[in-house]
Protein backbone atom coordinates (compact mmCIF):
# COMPACT_ATOMS: atom_id res chain seq x y z
CA UNK A 1 0.00 0.00 0.00
CA UNK A 2 1.37 3.42 -1.01
CA UNK A 3 1.15 6.25 1.54
CA UNK A 4 1.79 9.96 0.81
CA UNK A 5 2.93 12.05 3.77
CA UNK A 6 2.49 15.82 3.55
CA UNK A 7 3.12 18.54 6.06
CA UNK A 8 0.87 21.50 6.51
CA UNK A 9 2.05 24.97 7.30
CA UNK A 10 1.70 24.38 11.05
CA UNK A 11 3.96 21.35 10.94
CA UNK A 12 1.15 18.82 11.25
CA UNK A 13 1.65 15.64 9.24
CA UNK A 14 -1.23 14.14 7.28
CA UNK A 15 -1.32 10.71 5.78
CA UNK A 16 -3.13 9.99 2.53
CA UNK A 17 -3.52 6.82 0.63
CA UNK A 18 -5.62 3.69 0.68
CA UNK A 19 -7.94 3.40 3.65
CA UNK A 20 -6.97 0.97 6.36
CA UNK A 21 -9.20 -1.90 7.53
CA UNK A 22 -11.49 -0.88 10.37
CA UNK A 23 -10.76 -2.61 13.68
CA UNK A 24 -13.14 -5.39 14.68
CA UNK A 25 -16.11 -4.34 16.78
CA UNK A 26 -18.45 -6.15 19.16
CA UNK A 27 -21.49 -5.60 16.93
CA UNK A 28 -23.66 -8.69 16.33
CA UNK A 29 -22.83 -10.69 13.18
CA UNK A 30 -24.80 -9.98 10.02
CA UNK A 31 -26.50 -12.58 7.93
CA UNK A 32 -28.36 -12.29 4.63
CA UNK A 33 -32.11 -11.99 4.80
CA UNK A 34 -33.72 -14.77 2.77
CA UNK A 35 -36.44 -12.49 1.41
CA UNK A 36 -34.57 -9.35 0.29
CA UNK A 37 -31.02 -10.63 0.09
CA UNK A 38 -29.75 -7.82 2.34
CA UNK A 39 -27.95 -7.93 5.68
CA UNK A 40 -29.89 -7.97 8.97
CA UNK A 41 -28.69 -8.32 12.56
CA UNK A 42 -28.67 -11.83 13.98
CA UNK A 43 -31.64 -12.58 16.20
CA UNK A 44 -30.84 -11.82 19.83
CA UNK A 45 -31.53 -14.56 22.35
CA UNK A 46 -34.14 -13.64 24.95
CA UNK A 47 -33.00 -14.14 28.54
CA UNK A 48 -36.33 -13.66 30.34
CA UNK A 49 -38.68 -16.30 31.67
CA UNK A 50 -40.69 -16.49 28.48
CA UNK A 51 -44.42 -16.27 28.05
CA UNK A 52 -46.71 -17.09 30.93
CA UNK A 53 -48.57 -20.40 30.88
CA UNK A 54 -52.34 -20.04 31.41
CA UNK A 55 -53.30 -21.65 34.73
CA UNK A 56 -49.71 -22.84 35.02
CA UNK A 57 -49.75 -22.97 38.82
CA UNK A 58 -52.44 -25.65 38.67
CA UNK A 59 -50.20 -28.06 36.77
CA UNK A 60 -48.25 -29.18 39.85
CA UNK A 61 -51.29 -29.99 42.05
CA UNK A 62 -53.07 -31.67 39.13
CA UNK A 63 -50.01 -33.81 38.45
CA UNK A 64 -49.94 -34.94 42.09
CA UNK A 65 -53.64 -35.81 41.98
CA UNK A 66 -53.16 -37.76 38.75
CA UNK A 67 -50.27 -39.73 40.25
CA UNK A 68 -52.34 -40.40 43.39
CA UNK A 69 -55.27 -41.59 41.29
CA UNK A 70 -53.07 -43.86 39.17
CA UNK A 71 -51.35 -45.39 42.21
CA UNK A 72 -54.72 -46.06 43.86
CA UNK A 73 -56.14 -47.63 40.69
CA UNK A 74 -53.05 -49.84 40.38
CA UNK A 75 -53.47 -51.09 43.96
CA UNK A 76 -50.16 -49.67 45.18
CA UNK A 77 -51.78 -47.77 48.07
CA UNK A 78 -53.41 -49.32 51.12
CA UNK A 79 -56.95 -47.85 51.24
CA UNK A 80 -56.96 -48.17 55.04
CA UNK A 81 -54.10 -45.68 55.26
CA UNK A 82 -54.64 -43.53 52.16
CA UNK A 83 -58.04 -43.50 50.51
CA UNK A 84 -58.38 -43.17 46.76
CA UNK A 85 -59.49 -39.87 45.21
CA UNK A 86 -62.86 -41.44 44.41
CA UNK A 87 -63.38 -42.32 48.10
CA UNK A 88 -62.46 -38.77 49.06
CA UNK A 89 -65.06 -37.43 46.65
CA UNK A 90 -67.71 -39.75 48.10
CA UNK A 91 -66.80 -38.68 51.63
CA UNK A 92 -67.04 -35.02 50.67
CA UNK A 93 -70.42 -35.61 49.07
CA UNK A 94 -71.72 -37.31 52.22
CA UNK A 95 -70.46 -34.46 54.41
CA UNK A 96 -72.09 -31.92 52.12
CA UNK A 97 -75.40 -33.77 52.13
CA UNK A 98 -75.44 -33.96 55.93
CA UNK A 99 -74.53 -30.26 56.26
CA UNK A 100 -71.41 -30.90 58.34
CA UNK A 101 -69.08 -29.65 55.63
CA UNK A 102 -70.79 -26.27 55.23
CA UNK A 103 -70.81 -25.62 58.99
CA UNK A 104 -67.17 -26.61 59.39
CA UNK A 105 -66.02 -24.48 56.45
CA UNK A 106 -67.97 -21.45 57.64
CA UNK A 107 -66.50 -21.68 61.14
CA UNK A 108 -62.93 -22.11 59.91
CA UNK A 109 -63.18 -19.30 57.37
CA UNK A 110 -64.53 -16.87 59.96
CA UNK A 111 -61.66 -17.68 62.36
CA UNK A 112 -59.00 -17.36 59.67
CA UNK A 113 -60.43 -14.14 58.23
CA UNK A 114 -60.80 -12.42 61.61
CA UNK A 115 -57.30 -13.39 62.71
CA UNK A 116 -55.91 -12.28 59.32
CA UNK A 117 -57.56 -8.85 59.48
CA UNK A 118 -56.41 -8.19 63.05
CA UNK A 119 -52.87 -9.39 62.36
CA UNK A 120 -52.47 -7.40 59.13
CA UNK A 121 -53.74 -4.19 60.73
CA UNK A 122 -51.48 -4.58 63.76
CA UNK A 123 -48.46 -5.52 61.64
CA UNK A 124 -48.82 -2.49 59.36
CA UNK A 125 -49.25 -0.06 62.27
CA UNK A 126 -46.22 -1.45 64.12
CA UNK A 127 -44.12 -1.46 60.93
CA UNK A 128 -44.94 2.19 60.28
CA UNK A 129 -44.17 3.13 63.88
CA UNK A 130 -40.85 1.29 63.79
CA UNK A 131 -39.82 2.08 60.22
CA UNK A 132 -40.47 5.81 60.30
CA UNK A 133 -39.31 6.69 63.80
CA UNK A 134 -36.13 5.97 65.75
CA UNK A 135 -38.09 5.92 68.99
CA UNK A 136 -40.62 3.47 67.57
CA UNK A 137 -37.82 1.29 66.25
CA UNK A 138 -36.22 1.19 69.71
CA UNK A 139 -39.43 0.05 71.38
CA UNK A 140 -41.05 -2.13 68.73
CA UNK A 141 -38.47 -3.87 66.56
CA UNK A 142 -36.63 -5.71 69.34
CA UNK A 143 -39.90 -7.01 70.80
CA UNK A 144 -41.13 -8.27 67.43
CA UNK A 145 -37.79 -9.93 66.71
CA UNK A 146 -38.06 -11.81 70.01
CA UNK A 147 -41.62 -12.86 69.12
CA UNK A 148 -40.42 -14.07 65.73
CA UNK A 149 -38.04 -16.45 67.50
CA UNK A 150 -40.82 -17.94 69.65
CA UNK A 151 -43.15 -20.39 67.83
CA UNK A 152 -46.86 -19.91 68.30
CA UNK A 153 -47.10 -23.44 69.66
CA UNK A 154 -44.86 -22.41 72.56
CA UNK A 155 -47.32 -19.63 73.45
CA UNK A 156 -50.38 -21.88 73.47
CA UNK A 157 -50.18 -22.96 77.15
CA UNK A 158 -49.90 -19.34 78.27
CA UNK A 159 -52.66 -18.13 75.95
CA UNK A 160 -54.96 -20.92 77.11
CA UNK A 161 -54.24 -19.92 80.71
CA UNK A 162 -55.04 -16.27 79.96
CA UNK A 163 -57.86 -16.57 77.42
CA UNK A 164 -59.29 -20.05 77.90
CA UNK A 165 -60.01 -22.44 75.04
CA UNK A 166 -62.71 -20.41 73.33
CA UNK A 167 -62.74 -18.47 70.07
CA UNK A 168 -60.70 -15.56 71.46
CA UNK A 169 -57.66 -17.73 72.02
CA UNK A 170 -57.89 -19.23 68.52
CA UNK A 171 -58.16 -15.83 66.82
CA UNK A 172 -55.26 -14.42 68.86
CA UNK A 173 -52.98 -17.31 67.86
CA UNK A 174 -53.77 -16.74 64.19
CA UNK A 175 -53.33 -12.97 64.50
CA UNK A 176 -49.90 -13.32 66.15
CA UNK A 177 -48.59 -15.43 63.29
CA UNK A 178 -49.97 -13.02 60.72
CA UNK A 179 -48.63 -9.96 62.54
CA UNK A 180 -45.01 -11.11 62.45
CA UNK A 181 -45.06 -11.91 58.71
CA UNK A 182 -46.57 -8.54 57.77
CA UNK A 183 -44.34 -6.59 60.14
CA UNK A 184 -41.02 -8.11 59.06
CA UNK A 185 -41.52 -7.54 55.34
CA UNK A 186 -43.17 -4.13 55.58
CA UNK A 187 -40.54 -2.89 58.03
CA UNK A 188 -37.75 -4.14 55.76
CA UNK A 189 -39.26 -2.25 52.81
CA UNK A 190 -39.58 0.96 54.84
CA UNK A 191 -36.01 1.02 56.13
CA UNK A 192 -34.72 0.22 52.63
CA UNK A 193 -36.07 3.42 51.06
CA UNK A 194 -33.25 5.22 49.24
CA UNK A 195 -32.11 8.27 51.20
CA UNK A 196 -31.99 10.26 47.97
CA UNK A 197 -35.78 10.06 47.75
CA UNK A 198 -36.03 11.54 51.23
CA UNK A 199 -33.65 14.34 50.27
CA UNK A 200 -35.63 15.01 47.09
CA UNK A 201 -38.89 15.18 49.08
CA UNK A 202 -37.29 17.66 51.48
CA UNK A 203 -35.99 19.74 48.57
CA UNK A 204 -39.46 19.79 47.03
CA UNK A 205 -40.92 20.98 50.32
CA UNK A 206 -43.32 18.05 50.76
CA UNK A 207 -45.32 17.88 53.94
CA UNK A 208 -45.28 14.82 56.17
CA UNK A 209 -48.55 13.58 54.72
CA UNK A 210 -47.38 14.13 51.14
CA UNK A 211 -44.11 12.36 51.92
CA UNK A 212 -45.99 9.33 53.26
CA UNK A 213 -48.37 9.23 50.30
CA UNK A 214 -45.93 9.87 47.44
CA UNK A 215 -42.72 8.27 48.71
CA UNK A 216 -43.29 5.90 51.62
CA UNK A 217 -46.44 4.17 50.40
CA UNK A 218 -45.18 3.24 46.89
CA UNK A 219 -41.84 2.09 48.30
CA UNK A 220 -43.43 -0.06 51.03
CA UNK A 221 -46.15 -1.73 48.94
CA UNK A 222 -43.95 -4.48 47.38
CA UNK A 223 -42.72 -5.55 50.82
CA UNK A 224 -46.23 -5.37 52.24
CA UNK A 225 -47.63 -7.69 49.59
CA UNK A 226 -44.80 -10.16 50.14
CA UNK A 227 -45.63 -10.12 53.84
CA UNK A 228 -49.34 -10.47 53.06
CA UNK A 229 -48.74 -13.62 51.03
CA UNK A 230 -46.77 -15.11 53.91
CA UNK A 231 -49.44 -13.89 56.33
CA UNK A 232 -52.18 -15.73 54.46
CA UNK A 233 -50.17 -18.94 54.75
CA UNK A 234 -49.52 -18.23 58.45
CA UNK A 235 -53.25 -17.76 59.00
CA UNK A 236 -54.04 -21.20 57.61
CA UNK A 237 -51.20 -22.82 59.56
CA UNK A 238 -52.39 -21.19 62.77
CA UNK A 239 -55.95 -22.30 62.03
CA UNK A 240 -54.85 -25.92 61.64
CA UNK A 241 -53.05 -25.76 65.00
CA UNK A 242 -55.85 -24.19 67.03
CA UNK A 243 -58.54 -26.42 65.55
CA UNK A 244 -56.70 -29.48 66.81
CA UNK A 245 -56.79 -28.24 70.42
CA UNK A 246 -60.07 -28.58 72.32
CA UNK A 247 -62.12 -27.39 69.35
CA UNK A 248 -65.80 -28.22 69.00
CA UNK A 249 -66.28 -27.09 65.40
CA UNK A 250 -64.35 -26.37 62.23
CA UNK A 251 -62.45 -28.36 59.63
CA UNK A 252 -59.76 -29.38 62.12
CA UNK A 253 -62.35 -30.68 64.56
CA UNK A 254 -63.97 -32.67 61.75
CA UNK A 255 -60.60 -34.21 60.91
CA UNK A 256 -59.89 -35.00 64.57
CA UNK A 257 -63.21 -36.80 64.89
CA UNK A 258 -62.47 -38.79 61.73
CA UNK A 259 -59.12 -39.82 63.17
CA UNK A 260 -60.86 -41.46 66.13
CA UNK A 261 -62.79 -43.74 63.74
CA UNK A 262 -59.99 -44.24 61.18
CA UNK A 263 -61.92 -42.43 58.44
CA UNK A 264 -59.04 -41.45 56.20
CA UNK A 265 -61.41 -40.18 53.51
CA UNK A 266 -62.76 -37.41 55.76
CA UNK A 267 -59.23 -36.53 56.90
CA UNK A 268 -58.19 -36.11 53.27
CA UNK A 269 -61.28 -33.98 52.61
CA UNK A 270 -60.06 -31.60 55.32
CA UNK A 271 -56.54 -31.53 53.90
CA UNK A 272 -57.84 -30.82 50.41
CA UNK A 273 -59.97 -27.97 51.78
CA UNK A 274 -57.01 -26.44 53.62
CA UNK A 275 -54.87 -26.69 50.50
CA UNK A 276 -57.57 -25.29 48.22
CA UNK A 277 -58.27 -22.33 50.49
CA UNK A 278 -54.56 -21.60 50.82
CA UNK A 279 -54.01 -21.78 47.07
CA UNK A 280 -57.05 -19.60 46.31
CA UNK A 281 -56.17 -16.97 48.91
CA UNK A 282 -52.59 -16.72 47.64
CA UNK A 283 -53.84 -16.38 44.07
CA UNK A 284 -56.19 -13.60 45.18
CA UNK A 285 -53.35 -11.71 46.86
CA UNK A 286 -51.19 -12.09 43.75
CA UNK A 287 -54.03 -10.76 41.60
CA UNK A 288 -54.51 -7.70 43.81
CA UNK A 289 -50.74 -7.16 43.91
CA UNK A 290 -50.55 -7.21 40.12
CA UNK A 291 -53.30 -4.63 39.85
CA UNK A 292 -51.97 -2.31 42.56
CA UNK A 293 -48.34 -2.54 41.41
CA UNK A 294 -49.08 -2.48 37.69
CA UNK A 295 -46.57 0.37 37.31
CA UNK A 296 -43.65 -1.96 38.02
CA UNK A 297 -41.70 -3.61 35.20
CA UNK A 298 -40.59 -6.98 36.55
CA UNK A 299 -39.38 -10.23 35.05
CA UNK A 300 -42.83 -11.77 35.61
CA UNK A 301 -44.62 -9.05 33.64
Amino acid sequence: MNLDIARTGGGTATVTGAPQKAPPTSAPPLRPAPEAGGLVPARRRRLGRGRSIPFGRLLGPLLIIAAWWAASAAGWLDPRKLSSPASVLYSGQDLWTSGRLQDSVQTSLSRALLGLLIGVAAGVVLALASGLSRIGDAFVDGTLQVKRSIPSLALLPLLILWLGIGETMKVVVIALGVLVSVYINTHAALVSIDARYVELAEAQGLSRRQFLRKVVLPAALPGFFTGLRLAVTAAWLGLIVVEQINATSGIGYMMFQAQQYAQSGIILVGLVLYGAFGFASDALVRLVEGRVLSWRRTITA
